[in-house]
């Protein structure tokens, strides 16, 4: 079976700076990471495949990333940033598509969980742009705060034509062992079709020191219920993962999670399918 990881990052400080990596929590990530460093990871782990998804919110680093997809084989897909109000965004994705490697952009994101509106995804001019997203048949990552899932929900509902994709399971308070109203929000968006989750970024939304297989499982079993192995898919977050655990531990422990019949689906075919990869 081919093993496709659906999420993950790649920066160099050289670059640009990395604005988020603040505190003496994530110092660790305070360095580079390449692609040939998660090469070796991913070979070391059987993975075939991923898809490279942005970490800023900087025009450039969707051109560079697609750059990189198309000199690397091992990147299969390209989930990018672009400023989804700019009036111009149809024609913005169409010139990305246009780029050396503009075959590898499967998807856009932004940073909503970094938005002070709960409802950014419900604005006039954030619609438009996503309207936009679906009409280049591109798909469109989701990286939320629970308290900003039911927007979440409201904006799947009046763009079916777009796929939306959950990632890190919506980021549940999984340190605290709370579930409410994590747990009835994800719900709400699973039953829309049009909705995708990523089983990712666990480990970290976990207590980074002392978290096992057994505090992910209700939250991992939520999202296997809520929208069932043909809508799930396998998502490192490396390199954030590392803070928690390696890149392998991290795929043992999403194959843990999930049953035999299911890993087709969650770890090869879901991805393939929604990213076209």
């Amino acid at each position: 079976m081919t093993t496709v990881d659906a999420h993950h990052h790649v920066w160099d400080l050289s670059v640009r700076d990395q604005d988020w990596i603040a505190g003496p929590e994530l110092q660790p990530l305070r360095r580079n990471f390449t692609v040939d460093d998660l090469a070796s990871e991913a070979r070391a782990a059987g993975v075939d495949r991923t898809v490279l998804v942005q970490t800023v919110t900087v025009a450039e680093e969707t051109s560079e990333f697609l750059a990189l997809a198309a000199e690397h084989e091992l990147i299969a897909g390209v989930v990018g940033w672009t400023d989804l109000t700019r009036p111009d965004v149809t024609e913005e994705l169409a010139r990305l598509r246009g780029l050396p490697g503009g075959r590898y952009l499967k998807g856009i994101r932004h940073q909503v969980q970094g938005e002070p509106d709960p409802e950014w995804l419900l604005r006039a001019d954030v619609r438009r742009g996503l309207a936009a997203v679906a009409h280049a048949g591109l798909v469109y990552d989701l990286v939320v705060l629970p308290h900003q899932l039911p927007a979440c929900a409201r904006a799947a509902a009046s763009l079916p034509e777009l796929t939306f994709v959950l990632d890190h399971l919506g980021k549940p308070p999984i340190a605290s062992g709370a579930r409410e109203p994590w747990t009835s929000d994800v719900r709400a968006l699973a039953a829309l079709p049009n909705t995708v989750c990523k089983l990712s970024g666990m480990v970290t939304e976990a207590d980074p020191v002392s978290w096992t297989v057994a505090d992910l499982r209700p939250y991992a079993d939520v999202v296997l219920e809520s929208f069932g192995p043909q809508r799930l898919m396998f998502g490192s977050d490396w390199p954030v993962c590392t803070l928690a655990a390696p890149y392998g531990q991290v795929l043992a422990t999403a194959q843990e999670l999930t049953g035999p019949d299911d890993r087709t689906h969650i770890f090869e075919a879901t991805a393939t399918r929604v990213y076209d990869l």
